[in-house]
Formats: C-alpha cells, structure tokens, sequence
C-alpha cells in the first residue's frame, strides 16, 4: 500500500515495482517516526512518502510518488536536487525515475528536536556550529541561483546528524527562476519569528534584532562576503570564524 499510497491500484503497482526493480531497488525498510496505516516511515508530505531501502550497494533513502500528487513526477526535484549537490548541499541523488527519487540515507533528527537534545556546558558551541553550517549552506545555494522555498518554516527540512553534520534537505519546491532568498528567509526562522527561535535565543543569548534586521536588508541588496559576515556576527553574538566561501 505504501508503493501506491494513498489509493492502491494493481496496474499502477505493476508500474511502479519494474520501476524499482530498473533503480536497483531490492528491499524496503519500513522504520521511522511517521505512520501510514500502522506502517513506519521516514517522512510523508504532499507530494511523496520517504522509506528507508536497499540496493546491491548498500541503504538509501526512496522518496516515493503519492498517487494524488500535484505533479506528474519528480523530473524537476531531481534537476534542483543535482544542483544542489553541485556545491554540496542536500542528500546526494543517485538515480530517479518518474515516481521514485533514490537519495543518500540521512540518520539524525530534525533541526527543532535536535536543539531540544542540548544540555552541557558545549551546548552554546555546539548550537553555533551548526547554525553557521546552515547558514554557509544557504550562502552557497543563493549564489548558485537555487531558492529551497521553504526554508523560513523549515522544521522538516533540516536534519543534523552524528558529530553535528547538518544537512538541508526536500527540494520539491526549489526553483533555479525565482531570486533566491535562503540566507533571509532561514534568518527569520532561526532568529526572529518561531518557536525554535526562542529556544536558540534561549541558548545563546539575546539576538541583536534591530543590527540583524539591518544586516538582512544590506545582504538583499549585496548578497556578498562582507553583509553575510555581518548577519553572522549579529546572530550569533561575536565574530565567527572566516572560512572561504
């Protein structure tokens, strides 16, 4: 049922079966923190169903085609997915057909329960490292010309991982034709406008919101080295560490 959720048909699960079979898919694994009648899994939302699976090669993740999505396949998230992975952001895409994505395995929690995870004295460092990370991520993917789209109501598509690895992932709705806005957008999650918000500035410290306001407006207009410096050092409280960008 998971194959042809939410409405099963024995001439589209035909389709779909020689389909994985053509992706090298040889198992599914039904785990995870979501259910589809009494079934686990991954993830589910709009437009697919995420399940664990095995290949000859080793574990993926399959991102699976609803029977009622808005969409005729996943051609366009595979292209965003690609370009993404360009510069080295989201999941690497190994293979796609009409209605199956073949991704990396991601283990880790969503960004919001893994921030609930922190408790110690290197929880503050802990937390800016990977906030940074993020940051960096979205630095890169609105030089590359990629919007994510959802990243200012991003509790689902972030995931950190063993040793605070941090990923962006879902890039169903990115677009290389809209101006992209990532750095903007993940600001007003992270810092400004949700509950995870306040747990950050709850571990940090008070965000300075009028400086961090004013450093978003400049980036907008100059998305350069020097404005995405001042939106780190407005963040998160004193000056980051440089990296090459």
């Amino acid at each position: 049922m998971i194959l042809c959720y939410p409405k099963l048909s024995s001439e589209e699960m035909e389709r779909r079966i020689n389909e994985l079979s053509n992706l090298g898919i040889v198992a599914l694994e039904f785990e995870g923190s979501k259910e589809i009648f009494g079934v686990k899994v991954l993830g589910k939302g709009c437009v697919g169903v995420v399940v664990s699976a095995q290949t000859s090669t080793g574990r993926v993740a399959l991102k699976i085609l609803r029977t009622d999505a808005d969409r005729a396949g996943f051609e366009h998230e595979a292209s965003m997915l690609k370009l993404a992975n360009s510069i080295d952001v989201g999941p690497r895409l190994h293979d796609f057909s009409s209605r199956f994505l073949v991704m990396e395995h991601l283990s880790g929690l969503p960004l919001p329960e893994w921030v609930k995870t922190l408790a110690g004295r290197g929880r503050k460092n802990r937390l800016k490292s990977v906030l940074r990370g993020l940051l960096e991520a979205c630095y890169k993917l609105d030089h590359l010309g990629l919007d994510h789209g959802e990243l200012s109501r991003a509790p689902k598509h972030i995931i950190v991982g063993e040793h605070d690895s941090v990923e962006i992932v879902d890039f169903e709705t990115a677009s290389d034709k809209r101006r992209p806005s990532n750095v903007t957008s993940l600001c007003q999650y992270l810092f400004l406008g949700s509950e995870l918000s306040s747990r950050v500035r709850r571990i940090l410290g008070p965000v300075r919101r009028a400086t961090l306001l004013n450093a978003l407006r400049r980036y907008k207009k100059d998305a350069g080295p020097e404005t995405f410096q001042s939106i780190l050092r407005a963040s998160m409280g004193r000056e980051p560490v440089k990296k090459k960008l």
